[in-house]
């Protein structure tokens, strides 16, 4: 992969400000570093959503993050019905079964340590085997976007993470991502 081509390509079509930081490239280098290791897991089209998915619900940051990472830890625990077991990773799996599931699909104490989730190798992983395997909600990306390229529904792949929320402009990151993948080899 020509990282240097992917990074001025996110740079002038994905990223907000134009202006990649250190901590943006930082962030970054270890999604692909990541995705380089499980590359062929998913065709380019499935990876392009994986990348999409993964930039919306980071808030363009490729940083495992705090479901409302904005607000406080006691704002959390006040709030949201199912803590301590709020959103984390790169898609914020909720409820103590999914961080058992989760835990016992990746052989670490996810529900003990919800943390582990923020950690780059564990959310990439569950991210993985989410989409895979239809962890989230039922729906494998396999059931949107086919490996051989002859399906390719990238609005109603959001519903393997999160209903119909953003579909829209999701589906439009993850065709930005297809370009810049196929034109990064």
């Amino acid at each position: 992969m020509n990282r240097k081509l992917f990074f001025e390509e996110f740079r002038k079509n994905i990223d907000r400000d134009k202006i990649l930081t250190q901590r943006e490239v930082t962030a970054l280098d270890k999604f692909l570093d990541l995705y380089e290791k499980s590359e062929k897991r998913f065709s380019v089209a499935q990876w392009a959503y994986i990348f999409a998915t993964t930039c919306h619900e980071t808030a363009y940051t490729f940083e495992p993050v705090r479901e409302a990472y904005w607000l406080s830890e006691d704002w959390r625990r006040k709030n949201l019905r199912y803590y301590p077991y709020y959103g984390r990773g790169y898609v914020q799996i909720t409820w103590e079964r999914n961080y058992k599931f989760f835990g016992y699909m990746l052989k670490i104490p996810l529900a003990a340590q919800p943390d582990l989730a923020l950690n780059a190798d564990t959310a990439f992983q569950i991210l993985i085997i989410g989409f895979e395997k239809g962890s989230f909600t039922g729906k494998k990306i396999s059931d949107y976007i086919s490996a051989d390229g002859k399906k390719k529904d990238f609005t109603g792949a959001r519903r393997c993470i999160n209903g119909t929320d953003k579909a829209e402009s999701i589906a439009a990151l993850a065709k930005l991502f297809e370009a810049m993948l196929i034109n990064s080899f």
